[in-house]
């Protein structure tokens, strides 16, 4: 049906030909949603670096603070924007509004995208804190209710090392008498980490990240964190921060225990190996490290790549996107037959909303 007949079907049946219209733009709009890049925010942080920049080329300013870079994100208040294409300036929520099934796949739908990606220096150590789970609230919030959370180790110093989980057997009371001492660190479950560990923080989880770490990090789409313990540290008006012992205390899983680095499932290939490093109720992390161009299997869902490593190109329908270091991509379900070219080897993140 061409231009003509709908100018013609406009003056005999306006109602008609509007409904006739919208239908085939969604139609459309469902065949050519192609892979999104977004416009990321940048974090300025008392324990941030300069690496968001100088490794994953991140448009940081002159100053040597800037802790955290958020790749995608739907939190309200904090959207990243489409950076490119036909949906430019779009907010996720805007785009699941117009066509979610385009996004997310058949019978998925999210009242905002449930993913956030970012990438965090740390030049110092985070405080000790907590997320609680969504079991907090009669029905998810995300400007109130926690997060679970896995980050996958870019850099490190050789005496860098994570806080995840508490020691065995520690319980509240045991907690509470460490904290008035000043000796909580000797709660805490810690190891050293280096480039390529993956751990999960499921929400619960009493944890920091140590300094000197460059990180990936996978969340749920939420923000809330109660600080226990921040080292003794002062603020710039010679001040401690604020802590939140009660709500970190009543959000912490104590039968948790330690939480230890995940051990990936190895599915190993020519010159491309296929890396399961976690499966969990929100989201699933695979690992490739390709050495040659290979084809992104369509799981005809939404799949989020993150370059940790290496250089090439994503050609999808068409249309090329650079990939490298510190690049995030979202490839919705309507996407289809991408290939990755590999220049230099490559290592990317593959992440897929539950």
């Amino acid at each position: 049906m061409d231009a003509s007949i709908f100018s013609s079907l406009s003056i005999l049946l306006p109602g008609i030909t509007f409904h006739l219209i919208m239908s085939l733009q969604e139609v459309q709009s469902t065949a050519t949603l192609l892979p999104l890049e977004f416009t990321p925010i940048l974090k300025r942080a008392r324990w941030g670096g300069e690496r968001l920049g100088t490794q994953l080329h991140k448009l940081i300013g002159v100053e040597q603070d800037y802790g955290e870079s958020w790749e995608l994100s739907d939190y309200p208040g904090a959207p990243t924007l489409i950076a490119s294409g036909e949906f430019t300036g779009w907010t996720l929520s805007q785009l699941i509004e117009k066509n979610p099934k385009a996004l997310f796949g058949e019978g998925k739908r999210y009242p905002l995208f449930p993913i956030l990606i970012k990438f965090i220096d740390a030049t110092d150590r985070l405080s000790l804190q907590v997320h609680p789970d969504a079991g907090h609230l009669p029905r998810f919030d995300a400007t109130k209710s926690g997060k679970s959370e896995a980050w996958v180790i870019l850099d490190a110093l050789p005496e860098s090392c994570i806080y995840a989980g508490l020691k065995q057997g520690i319980g509240p009371e045991q907690l509470r008498k460490h904290l008035k001492q000043g000796t909580v660190e000797e709660c805490l479950h810690s190891y050293p980490v280096q480039k390529g560990d993956c751990v999960y923080i499921p929400a619960g989880t009493l944890h920091a990240i140590g300094e000197g770490i460059l990180l990936a990090e996978v969340q749920q789409t939420s923000d809330v964190t109660y600080r226990l313990f921040d080292w003794h540290r002062l603020d710039q008006s010679g001040s401690p921060r604020p802590v939140h012992v009660e709500q970190a205390i009543s959000c912490i899983d104590f039968d948790l225990g330690p939480v230890d680095l995940l051990e990936p499932e190895k599915q190993s290939r020519a010159n491309h190996q296929i890396e399961a490093l976690l499966t969990c109720e929100h989201f699933s992390i695979r690992r490739h490290l390709a050495r040659e161009s290979f084809q992104l299997t369509s799981l005809n869902q939404a799949q989020i790549l993150i370059v940790l490593e290496g250089s090439g190109q994503l050609d999808c329908s068409a249309e090329t996107y650079e990939l490298f270091q510190g690049k995030t991509l979202l490839v919705p379900a309507a996407a289809s037959d991408c290939q990755i070219h590999v220049e230099t080897p490559v290592t990317i993140l593959e992440v897929i909303p539950a």
